[in-house]
């Protein structure tokens, strides 16, 4: 690993820093859903990680579960080599132009999970080309179980095996061409709350036809984890798993049918391919 795992030192920081950290600025929903799946997992300590935010209430209560709240992005910069970028769209320019000054391609590995800010984007307003990994990963991440696409530019192999491992601790990873980020944010990214918004509909069907919330949501959640362990596991089409509990004039074809009647399958295409036109400008 090429990473330097030795921190350096600054008379100006207040707190107290050690090799290894990892620093994600901004640690609103999903930079503290990175943070929370690495710990988790094992890959880092709770003090291994630096947190910048912005939002003085939620920083505060960041340090009050135990993570170290870097007084500045500088700060993190300067004491750690691993930077994760994990602020909203809107910020990237300005964000940019901060650390600019700080950023040092020799030294920094990026890593940017902002949506839709292409590596030529950063690279731009940094005016230097450390080594960047645009991953979009989605909210899984905190128990273990995201989907992250990532795109690398100016690693090494090296790097490269790092980043990949990372975050593998924290699901599954696809490195693919930057050119299908926009397709990886709608489908992986946007795709857990369709996936969500279905076990909700699923658990106000259970609670209608006769259970309680508590019972229909553990049923409606494991159903989906069950069919995804079934895909996963078998390596097969949904299809044919479908096929083994559908028999002719059954149950299970009957609500199948009139789901897809109602536009099932339809509505959640037309879902993502909004979401995706979305991201390519469609405003």
């Amino acid at each position: 690993m090429v990473l330097k795992q030795q921190c350096e030192q600054n008379n100006n920081i207040i707190y107290k820093m050690k090799p290894g950290k990892i620093a994600i600025i901004g640690a609103g929903n999903l930079g503290l859903s990175i943070a929370q799946g690495l710990v988790n997992a094992g890959e880092v300590t709770i003090d291994q990680l630096v947190l910048t935010e912005k939002n003085t209430k939620r920083a505060a209560s960041l340090a009050e579960q135990g993570y170290t709240v870097a007084p500045d992005n500088q700060s993190a910069f300067d004491n750690c080599d691993l930077v994760m970028l994990v602020v909203k769209p809107f910020q990237t320019d300005e964000l940019l132009a901060e650390i600019k000054t700080y950023a040092d391609e020799k030294r920094h590995v990026l890593v940017s999970c902002i949506t839709g800010v292409s590596a030529a984007h950063i690279y731009s307003g940094l005016g230097s080309k450390p080594a960047l990994f645009r991953v979009m990963p989605n909210t899984g991440i905190s128990v273990q179980e995201s989907m992250s696409c990532i795109s690398a530019f100016n690693s090494t192999a090296e790097q490269k095996q790092y980043i990949g491992q990372l975050f593998e601790k924290l699901g599954s990873v696809l490195f693919i061409p930057e050119e299908q980020m926009a397709a990886a944010t709608a489908l992986a990214g946007c795709g857990i709350a369709f996936a969500l918004r279905f076990i909700r509909a699923a658990i106000q069907g259970g609670v209608e036809i006769g259970f309680g919330a508590e019972d229909a949501k553990l049923m409606a959640a494991q159903i989906v984890k069950g069919a995804a362990e079934l895909i996963l596991e078998n390596n097969s089409h949904p299809e044919s798993e479908i096929d083994k509990v559908t028999t002719p004039k059954g149950i299970t074809i009957t609500g199948l049918n009139t789901m897809e009647h109602s536009g099932f399958s339809s509505s959640i295409i037309k879902g993502i391919l909004a979401s995706y036109n979305k991201i390519n400008g469609d405003k």
